[in-house]
């Protein structure tokens, strides 16, 4: 019975499928298989008859500078972000050092490109190309003009040339939208009304045998490893707890330095232990969700072990949070310190405010001296500081009343809220005059860089010319490659306003690759003390990139996903690594060096990501600035800053303010309105 239930399924299934096998049902694009005959994947039409020429182009680039440029043209990108559909395209390709793609979403009007970590690209390549020769054309739908763009713009990059323009044509809009084949009225009726209904019984049938099959197994699992739809449940549902417990982590440590400050180390010494218990538990938990999402797949019963131990580390770190917060809440008795606690929050809100006023200089000053990229990752700190301290400053005020009616109940809540908000004002207000600082200190660091470039240059051409049997090829583009960024910054020095943080990174990058193409002419100490004096910049490149992220996403954690969260924990990670590397000198500098630039990459991913997800979040009113609620009460801020657990829109806030603790916790304070 259970074979041939399972044969009429399979044949149903079939019939279905050859109905419906000529019918384009605009289904989003899922990660795709590239063409196997060649490098240039169209689902959509888009290039048409300019395909050979987008093909010549691919093929001057893999012959000259032996990196395979791989196009894929699809519909939209399946819900996923471009970055993450590109990833998983990639990974799922095998693509590896010497490839790259470029995938565009022609519905959805969104792009991206991937190369692996070990690729010859750099990311200021890949900006520059982008800028000069790939976005300019899809703005104008040249679907063609992208790929020989990218193609052409690649291989200028790796000559240490300038990325060339592109002669825009226009091309169809949306290539492909609508084209359906009808699968007629029949065919519909046929699948409606006979196959349907018949699939759905055998279904029926087979999921029954199943239950009782299931039942006198004892749990054994089947041999076939984990089901899809399974596994699929499973790591969204990994996602949100990474989210879910890295809020419940951050919360928890921010509230306890109100504690700490308010009663001692000593007093708070168990809670503190908690905490870091935890965000170990929750950096493991972060670890093997960057090694599924890697560029190297694991089979499913791998990946279903990892994700079930994600959920495991994540539910152990909120019961080490959760078991100590009635304790918490027993120190800080808020209810009965209500007045005292009020008068605390009331003096930090007084200081936070106060310190407005200077960071809006020191803005203004980097305004003067620094071109907009500079303080791009600050840009908006400060009217976001001011949405959390106009949030605070609403429920002070409903505070006082509380206290005033001897509503403690009621004060409490209004006080938690008012000292979070004021928390994350003066995060932002920090960000400000620590990217100053940074500013500062890349400027003074670049001379001496381009000093040392200059010394690395001309040691690169006398062993150029002295080179009998080495291969002279890869030496030649990084000599050119470090002349043309030197050029390049030296001359935005003299503009005036610059980038110095770029430019540092775009010098150490050129130089790290001077050091690599020398590295097997040169005695191993000399190798050394060069790793070793690139490493000071770039781990000044690393900390700011992840300071940066680590500021953008604790302020926006109400609407950061756990791809963004990965990305900052590995990256926090590398920069630990290459920070211990760095203290013991000696051959450890090569590795200390190549720890800080990934950690580099991966915060400006993390930031990149975060961004993104913040994009999607409420309704920007201006940039960087999102409302969800009445306007001047700083509601949007404090949901955006994950000040707020759950709750609705319009007037006012239907919870109160989240707590040191758990996720079965940390929503304890409830019952306020805001």
């Amino acid at each position: 019975m259970r074979t041939f239930v399972r044969i009429l399924l399979a044949v149903l299934l079939t019939a279905g499928g050859l109905t419906l096998a000529t019918a384009n049902a605009a289904l989003a694009d899922a990660p795709v298989d590239l063409s196997r005959e060649g490098q240039i994947t169209d689902r959509v039409g888009a290039l048409g008859d300019r395909e050979p020429e987008v093909a010549q182009a691919l093929a001057r680039l893999a012959d000259e500078h032996a990196l395979q440029l791989f196009v894929v043209y699809v519909s939209d990108f399946s819900g996923r972000s471009p970055q993450r559909w590109a990833s998983e395209t990639a990974a799922r390709n095998g693509l590896g050092a010497d490839d790259a793609l470029l995938a565009v979403a022609t519905g959805a009007r969104q792009y991206s490109y991937f190369v692996d970590a070990g690729s010859p690209l750099t990311r200021q390549d890949l900006a520059e190309v982008d800028a000069t020769a790939v976005a300019p054309t899809l703005r104008q739908n040249d679907w063609a003009g992208a790929a020989i763009g990218a193609a052409r713009g690649y291989g200028a990059v790796l000559s240490g040339e300038p990325v060339p323009s592109v002669d825009v044509t226009p091309a169809e809009a949306d290539p492909g939208q609508g084209e359906q084949v009808d699968v007629g009225a029949g065919g519909w009726l046929f699948l409606l009304v006979v196959l349907v209904p018949l699939a759905l019984v055998a279904y029926a049938l087979i999921r029954r045998r199943s239950r009782r099959a299931a039942g006198s197994r004892g749990g054994e699992e089947t041999w076939g490893g984990p089901s899809p739809e399974s596994l699929a449940d499973l790591d969204a549902q990994a996602r949100q707890a990474l989210v879910r417990t890295d809020n419940a982590v951050r919360t928890s440590q921010e509230e306890l330095g109100f504690a700490a400050a308010q009663f001692g180390d000593e007093a708070t010494r168990p809670f503190t232990e908690a905490v870091e218990t935890a965000k170990q538990e929750l950096t493991a938990a972060f670890r093997l969700r960057q090694q599924l999402d890697d560029a190297y797949p694991e089979d499913d019963s791998t990946r279903l072990q990892m994700v079930q131990e994600i959920l495991a580390r994540c539910a152990q770190a909120n019961r080490l949070l959760d078991d100590k917060a009635e304790d918490f809440d027993r120190l800080r008795a808020f209810e009965r310190n209500a007045p005292q606690a009020l008068t605390a929050a009331q003096a930090a809100f007084d200081t936070a405010s106060g310190r407005m006023v200077s960071a809006q200089a020191t803005l203004a000053a980097m305004r003067e001296r620094y071109a907009s990229s500079a303080i791009a990752p600050v840009l908006n700190d400060l009217e976001q500081a001011g949405s959390r301290l106009q949030f605070a400053q609403n429920s002070l005020q409903q505070a006082r009343q509380a206290v005033e009616s001897n509503d403690n109940g009621a004060a409490a809540i209004q006080v938690r809220a008012a000292e979070a908000a004021v928390a994350q004002a003066n995060r932002l207000t920090d960000a400000v005059d620590r990217r100053a600082q940074e500013l500062a200190d890349a400027a003074g660091a670049l001379p001496g860089a381009l000093t040392e470039t200059n010394a690395d240059l001309a040691e690169a051409r006398g062993l150029l010319q002295g080179a009998k049997e080495l291969p002279t090829a890869a030496l030649q583009g990084r000599i050119a490659r470090a002349e043309t960024v030197a050029t390049e910054v030296r001359r935005a020095m003299e503009r005036g306003q610059y980038d110095p943080i770029d430019a540092l990174r775009r010098v150490e990058e050129a130089d790290a690759g001077l050091d690599e193409a020398l590295m097997g002419a040169q005695e191993n100490e000399q190798g050394t003390r060069r790793a070793r004096a690139l490493l000071e910049r770039a781990v000044l490149g690393a900390q700011s990139s992840v300071g940066a992220a680590v500021d953008y996403i604790i302020t926006h954690r109400g609407a950061v996903g756990s791809e963004a969260r990965t990305r900052l924990a590995e990256a926090q990670r590398r920069l630990e690594r290459a920070e211990a590397f760095s203290g013991r000198g000696g051959a450890d500098a090569h590795s200390a060096l190549a720890e800080a630039q990934q950690a580099d990459a991966l915060a400006q991913d993390a930031l990149l990501l975060a961004q993104e997800d913040v994009e999607g979040f409420g309704v920007a009113i201006e940039p960087g600035v999102y409302t969800v609620g009445s306007a001047g009460s700083g509601l949007a801020g404090a949901m955006l800053g994950g000040i707020l657990l759950g709750g609705g829109f319009g007037g006012g806030y239907s919870t109160g303010p989240v707590s040191f603790g758990g996720g079965g916790t940390r929503g304890r304070m409830g019952g306020g309105r805001f």
